[in-house]
């Protein structure tokens, strides 16, 4: 290990130990059935498994059957499906990898096409061949965007419900092996939408004043810490602010991060947005590399918890960066993941902890070896 590389240094929240990092985000690939899953699954997260990455996160699951945003998100609402999470979960770790799973609530955003069939209302065709829909649930009667269904206003029965499947869902992914859990509370779904103004207009107990929608995000954080073992990280994703004036704020996440962290959340990850439709613009939101670190910066630094920081990070030395300045503890990586599953083997090499592919799976190194000095030695490169 080359001294003062932070990116490869372990890391351990409670039992937990990361061998680096670096984390592949959770990303929906909308490809389940029934919320099962499915063999394009297993290809996908092998990538990952093999890629050097400390963590590797499976892509948000459903904790109730109408929880799901689309007809192809993975769930976790009954016991069945835990063999095939099981799968994941075993895949994953075989290759010296952690796995986690984040687990939450489509809410308002839920019964839609599949994200690369364009989002949006399912049309008859999609009935016709067998696509479900249902009216999604939500804090109030208020529709994401134009096009999108109507949610109806959740009843405190219906609230308390969501908790319970939100720790059911908790305990079928640790019984499919999972050493993380991550609750999320990002992007305009259920958990997001209590939270933010823009969604909630409720005036009972759990709305209103930031107190009261914080409520239910706060009780699921402590009924599934309550449910899962002490020695179980858990995680929180965040949408640190919907950069949509009136909306939710870093001030209101500091705020919650604080509470998060009484409750015994061990890290937040931080995002942001998700409550504005694709497509539209906001004078507050510039995209660029590393746009949202500053959340994953100010929670650190301000309330003493763990952050994740995201949001086009795609060099060694940015992510290094990250972690060198204090700005967070772990960086997670998504679409660049899809771009080069085997981004922390290349980065170990860029930095050069790593030579002739040490670290690289046996049976790949050893041809990459050959290759290499194939390459070296001026003879045509193996085939």
């Amino acid at each position: 290990m080359k001294k003062g590389i932070k990116l490869f240094q372990e890391l351990t929240f409670r039992s937990v130990t990361l061998k680096n990092r670096i984390v592949v985000s959770p990303m929906g690939m909308y490809s389940a059935e029934n919320g099962y899953v499915m063999p394009f699954h297993l290809a996908h997260y092998a990538k990952f498994a093999m890629g050097g990455a400390g963590l590797v996160f499976v892509e948000q699951t459903a904790v109730t059957r109408t929880g799901r945003v689309s007809n192809g998100e993975l769930g976790l609402w009954e016991d069945r499906q835990i063999e095939g999470m099981q799968q994941l979960a075993t895949l994953i770790k075989s290759q010296g990898a952690k796995a986690a799973i984040q687990i939450g609530h489509g809410g308002r955003k839920a019964s839609q096409q599949r994200a690369f069939l364009g989002n949006g209302e399912l049309t008859e065709f999609d009935l016709a061949i067998g696509e479900e829909k249902w009216v999604p649930a939500g804090p109030s009667a208020i529709a994401f965007a134009d096009g999108w269904q109507t949610p109806v206003a959740m009843s405190t029965d219906a609230i308390r419900g969501i908790v319970h499947a939100f720790v059911a869902a908790a305990r079928r992914a640790l019984l499919a092996g999972f050493d993380i859990i991550e609750l999320h509370m990002a992007h305009g779904y259920l958990l997001q939408s209590f939270l933010t103004p823009l969604a909630n207009q409720r005036t009972d107990e759990y709305g209103g004043a930031l107190e009261n929608r914080m409520r239910l995000p706060l009780e699921v954080a402590r009924a599934v810490r309550s449910a899962i073992p002490h020695s179980t990280p858990l995680f929180v994703r965040i949408s640190a602010t919907d950069w949509i004036e009136g909306g939710w704020t870093i001030e209101d996440s500091l705020v919650l991060a604080g509470k998060l962290k009484a409750e015994g959340v061990d890290l937040i990850d931080c995002s942001s947005g998700g409550n504005m439709q694709s497509g539209a613009t906001n004078s507050n939101l510039a995209r660029g590399p590393g746009y949202q670190v500053e959340f994953a910066r100010r929670i650190r630094a301000e309330k003493g918890i763990a952050t994740g920081a995201v949001g086009l990070i795609r060099t060694p030395e940015h992510a290094e960066r990250i972690l060198q300045e204090d700005d967070a503890d772990l960086v997670f990586l998504g679409r660049q993941m899809l771009y080069d599953p085997f981004w922390a083997l290349h980065a170990a090499e860029h930095f050069g902890l790593t030579g002739n592919f040490e670290g690289w799976p046996q049976q790949y190194g050893w041809w990459l070896h050959r290759w290499a000095r194939a390459v070296r030695n001026g003879d045509e490169p193996l085939r």
